[in-house]
């Protein structure tokens, strides 16, 4: 099932729990605005090349709506779709006042000469400044786009219309991007994973844990799990898998990587079949990597008895079902991964109050939303008798509805 079909049919089991009226379901899935515009520029070799840009903002009921924009060849408008909707879920389950949108171009960055990458972004921001901005659509890095993007994006809006450091984030620091932001996500993982464990009555100190992803998200994420006493008996990044049921060192780990570009031939663990790795024997199973990676063909198998959903959409609905009729524990990706846009959140603050945060507070204040969302989320379960991801979606999806309402958008 693809992501849209997927977050289209937990949207409507949490409406049902929600007991939402047919009105008011169907204009919030409804996206606000899609835009759809062409970028012609000239490459480096004088010849001229023309790629499709879009954004979809989904909902502004709670606020400015917020998002990523990636740069990949399969930019899908179905996917860009789901994500934008997703984000409006993802930022009410944080509690942050944002609504959600995502965007894109459809080229191969890779393919593309940095010089050629800035004129594309360039182009792109002239044809949508006057549909983002600091109070109705922040952009943010994505799949392919980086701090730099972002200063591409705020120094081309800010030629139409001021100085105006909020209208993005994930900016480089020297432009206004808030210390902790690199580490956000990853470390939103863990403060949601302890949040977890301690209505189990555990915590990461001596835990197994599986982690697929050494990106950005399952590096960050390793790394503050190895150093709470936490260990990682198996790893696996695009150049292969690791295992070691000692542990495995991770600041050892993130040298190697650096040095060699993979994590194979690592002294300090052996080489195992990456498919092997979601069904290794482990206490808490992290996908940080692609979507659709636990399906009903390996479900069955796997073995953790917590799965923290690092990634966006990794478990399948049918995977879902084998897994929760396990007893597996699921922390759905709408809050598991909240941890970027809460940072995110705190960097648009920071600019637009023109007063930066120091690092202990950034992490502190992020512990702290995400401690409090796992609260309102196990609320939500206990009221609706349902298990963590329909206590997510039912508890992101009454806060839209409700702010929906009051505005009185609803007819």
């Amino acid at each position: 099932m693809n992501a849209l079909a997927a977050t289209s049919r937990n949207f409507r089991s949490a409406a049902r729990l929600l007991g939402l009226d047919s009105k008011i379901e169907k204009s919030l899935l409804i996206p606000f605005r899609e835009i759809k515009v062409e970028c012609t520029i000239p490459k480096d070799d004088g010849s001229l090349v023309s790629y499709v840009g879009f954004r979809v903002q989904h909902d502004n009921a709670r606020g400015p709506m917020k998002g990523g924009i990636r740069y990949h060849p399969e930019v899908d408008p179905d996917e860009v779709n789901a994500l934008a909707q997703l984000m409006t879920w993802k930022t009410a389950v944080a509690d942050i006042p944002y609504g959600g949108a995502k965007g894109g171009i459809g080229c191969n960055p890779g393919e593309l000469s940095k010089s050629e990458l800035e004129r594309l972004t360039r182009v792109f921001t002239q044809k949508i400044h006057d549909l983002i901005g600091i109070h109705t659509d922040v952009p943010a890095p994505d799949m392919g786009t980086n701090a730099q993007t972002m200063a591409w994006i705020l120094d081309e809006y800010s030629k139409f219309h001021g100085h105006s450091p909020a209208v993005v984030t994930g900016k480089p620091i020297d432009l206004g991007g808030s210390l902790g932001r690199e580490a956000a996500t990853g470390r939103g993982v863990v403060f949601a994973t302890e949040a977890l464990l301690a209505e189990y009555g555990k915590s990461v100190k001596d835990l197994r844990f599986v982690i697929q992803g050494f990106g950005n998200v399952g590096s960050w994420a390793a790394r503050l799990i190895h150093e709470s006493g936490g260990k990682i008996v198996a790893i696996s990044d695009i150049s292969g898998a690791i295992k070691n049921p000692n542990g495995i060192d991770i600041p050892e780990l993130l040298k190697h990587k650096e040095s060699t570009g993979s994590l194979l031939n690592f002294a300090g663990g052996d080489a195992m079949d990456p498919a092997e790795l979601l069904v290794h024997e482990c206490d808490v199973l992290i996908p940080c990597a692609l979507g659709g990676v636990l399906n009903r063909e390996n479900a069955a198998s796997v073995k953790a008895k917590f799965i923290v959903e690092a990634a966006n959409h990794p478990t399948d609905p049918e995977a879902d079902e084998i897994l929760s009729k396990k007893g597996v524990v699921i922390l759905p990706d709408i809050y598991a991964n909240a941890g970027g846009v809460t940072v995110s959140y705190f960097e648009w603050v920071q600019n637009i109050q023109g007063f930066m945060w120091d690092e202990d507070k950034v992490n502190d204040e992020l512990k702290r939303y995400m401690t409090r969302a796992f609260h309102n989320i196990k609320g939500m379960c206990k009221t609706h008798d349902c298990n963590l991801r329909m206590g997510a979606f039912t508890l992101g999806v009454n806060r839209v509805a409700r702010a929906t309402l009051l505005r009185g958008w609803e007819a």
